[in-house]
């Protein structure tokens, strides 16, 4: 087949990380008869230094006439100070809604030869294998009011405003669900329906969209219980059902089961064109050290094959390198354990290309 993918490196060690799934998909081309183009675009404090805003105009449209995004990271310290508007970030946030990606998955599958890597207890994490569905277009970050407001006695105040619609939630429900047929067909919703009337209609809509789905198992989990649960006994859990607020933050502690935050990808889809990109952020303390794990970044490029290309085949090649080049003893230093070899950045990239075959 043939596919334009847009790529965003962005800012940090997205700039590092982003080649290497690069490499990895030019090798699965060749081996497997695609072609695939890459497209370079400016995003988050890249794009601010070059044209003053964090998302261009003409990356949006690179974007839309693209058939995925590859996304690196955005954001930086020397960025904070800016008005919220032209803050990196805030790109994030504009792409999903220009594209309408308002399904963010983001599994937390731990690597049988990484439980040592986990801070928890090996019998903990052993087998763990989660899928976080996570509203990606609503909530708490989209919400309006919204912003920071002068008050008469000199003080401020700052707004956000939690809001959810029928639809919306009906929507990502419908995707979890799905989801979990294709897993071990067991769902839990988070939210925090005892104070939040958001959670308490997230609720009653997710319970209602469970009637189509009668083989699936549907349990609810208020999201402090939830994110105690998930240290205590993360096997317990199949697909994670959220809303935007709770699957950012519920996501990066299942990420930590699994030793890293480097490990983790991620697919935002939509009605077309999705966007994958690791979990983790710009980390600007590694950049430009060679340093960073690209695993996360290599595993959204198969995530991207899977669920962009419908190239399941070839994402099972890129997964099975992945394993096969940690199984080789290849570490990079956020994963590193006693008797493994501690690669950077392009040489773990080189060493899953060699593990394609």
């Amino acid at each position: 087949m043939k596919a334009k993918i847009a790529v965003l490196a962005g800012d940090g060690v997205g700039r590092e990380i982003v080649p290497e799934a690069i490499k990895v998909l030019k090798a699965v081309a060749e081996k497997c008869g695609h072609a695939f183009t890459f497209t370079q675009g400016d995003i988050g404090g890249q794009a601010l230094e070059k044209v003053g805003v964090p998302l261009p105009q003409d990356t949006l449209n690179l974007a839309k006439q693209s058939d995925a995004v590859l996304l690196g990271a955005v954001g930086g310290p020397k960025w904070e100070g800016l008005d919220y508007s032209l803050r990196p970030e805030r790109a994030l946030l504009g792409i999903r809604e220009a594209l309408g990606l308002y399904a963010n998955l983001r599994p937390a599958k731990l690597y049988p030869n990484l439980a040592e890597a986990s801070t928890l207890k090996k019998e903990v994490v052993e087998g763990i294998d989660i899928l976080v569905v996570r509203e990606l277009t609503g909530g708490i970050y989209f919400g309006k009011p919204k912003g920071i407001e002068k008050l008469p006695n000199g003080s401020e105040r700052g707004t956000n405003t939690e809001v959810y619609t029928t639809e919306e939630i009906r929507r990502i429900a419908v995707v979890a669900f799905e989801a979990a047929r294709r897993r071990r067909k067991k769902i839990v919703s988070v939210d925090k329906a005892n104070v939040l009337e958001s959670s308490e209609l997230w609720r009653r809509v997710v319970t209602g969209v469970h009637q189509d789905y009668p083989d699936v198992e549907l349990g609810h989990m208020y999201v402090d219980n939830a994110a105690m649960q998930l240290v205590r006994n993360p096997r317990q859990f199949d697909v994670m059902l959220c809303n935007n607020m709770f699957g950012d933050i519920l996501s990066d502690e299942a990420a930590m089961l699994t030793g890293s935050i480097g490990m983790l990808p991620s697919a935002s889809l939509g009605a077309q064109v999705g966007l994958f990109e690791p979990i983790h952020g710009s980390a600007p303390d590694i950049a430009g050290k060679n340093i960073a794990n690209p695993i996360a970044t290599i595993a959204s490029a198969a995530m991207m094959l899977s669920f962009g290309f419908k190239l399941d085949k070839e994402a099972e090649l890129v997964e099975q390198a992945i394993v096969k080049t940690l199984d080789l003893g290849y570490r990079t230093k956020d994963i590193q354990s006693p008797g493994m070899r501690v690669v950077g950045t392009t040489e773990m990239g080189d060493a899953i290309v060699r593990s394609l075959g």
